[in-house]
């Protein structure tokens, strides 16, 4: 996709952020930040890589999964319909980890959009608007940290698909579940390794 549609696309989705009803969703999103290729040079991009932060507790966002109610949040935001690549986070912990690297504060629910960012992402200057780069040590305590949340997670989803996998109903709730927390758990396995 072209530049100025992806920073179209990113402008469109911190305008819907800030636009959504407070009691209609299980959670609410307070952050949006944007990281990877769009915070580059100008550019063809394949995707636009955002993170979602909730205001949900670290154990209910484990690396790589969906809170309950994101499928119908994005929906909601039209991040399902468009070229997004959304990684959940909790208010409780850094947004930052191995693979989302200085990341740009797009949008809050403290202070809306944050023009600044828009301007920078659209003109590909990106970079001023970028946090600080962790410390090794950081960084390895930051992974560390999502590991020991992810194994916690992993344990309790795949006792919950073995509670539900002979029961009545659909399963895939329960597999796609158990799909994306083993991801993550695997994604910091090999950085952890």
């Amino acid at each position: 996709m072209k530049w100025t549609r992806a920073a179209h696309h990113l402008a469109e989705l911190a305008e819907k952020c800030g636009g959504l009803p407070t009691s209609f969703f299980r959670f609410q999103v307070v952050e949006l930040w944007v990281f990877g290729d769009l915070l580059d040079v100008p550019r063809d991009i394949d995707v636009i890589e955002v993170a979602l932060v909730t205001d949900l507790p670290v154990d209910e966002v484990p690396w790589m999964t969906e809170p309950v109610g994101a499928e119908h949040w994005a929906n909601s935001t039209r991040l399902s319909r468009n070229p997004f690549e959304a990684r959940w986070r909790s208010k409780d912990a850094p947004v930052w980890n191995h693979r989302i690297e200085r990341p740009a504060l797009v949008w809050s629910a403290a202070d809306g959009v944050s023009e600044e960012a828009l301007v920078a992402v659209s003109d590909g200057t990106g970079e001023l608007v970028r946090t600080a780069a962790p410390s090794e040590e950081e960084l390895r305590k930051r992974v560390e940290d999502e590991f020991d949340v992810s194994l916690r997670a992993l344990r309790r989803v795949n006792q919950e698909y073995t509670d539900h996998r002979w029961s009545p109903g659909k399963l895939t709730p329960h597999s796609d579940a158990l799909w994306r927390t083993t991801t993550g758990y695997l994604d910091l396995l090999d950085v952890i390794g």
